[in-house]
């Protein structure tokens, strides 16, 4: 890809023990890439109680159409009584949650919490 073309945004999908759906993003999320990062994240959020942990670390780049779609699956996971949290430890997407007054809304946290980390071979469960 050339560097004036965006890298869309993975989503890959891990069933750990204990319930919480762990989401690691990759590439640019934004205008061009929220489409389908939309519709998974709404059908991860459509049943009772969901358990998110959406993992930002390896994402290069979010603007506030990325923010926007953030904000939207934790609306729908609060509606249904369930949790999302995010997995970030760049101080650049810390520093645009403060600038946007998002860093209270959001529970954010260095690394995936234990009971959250994905199999060591990657597997789904």
């Amino acid at each position: 890809m050339s560097e004036n073309q965006p890298v869309p945004a993975q989503v890959a999908t891990h069933h750990p023990p204990h319930g919480a759906v762990v989401v690691p993003l990759h590439g640019e999320i934004d205008l061009l890439t929220l489409p389908a990062l939309s519709q998974r994240l709404d059908a991860l959020t459509e049943d009772p109680r969901p358990d998110l942990v959406l993992d930002l670390r390896p994402v290069a780049f979010i603007d506030c159409a990325g923010l926007g779609v953030l904000c939207r699956a934790r609306n729908r996971t609060l509606a249904r009584q369930g949790r999302l949290r995010l997995v970030s430890d760049t101080p650049g997407f810390l520093g645009l949650l403060r600038a946007t007054g998002l860093s209270g809304v959001f529970e954010v946290l260095p690394s995936p919490p234990p009971a959250s980390v994905p199999d060591p071979d990657g597997t789904s469960r």
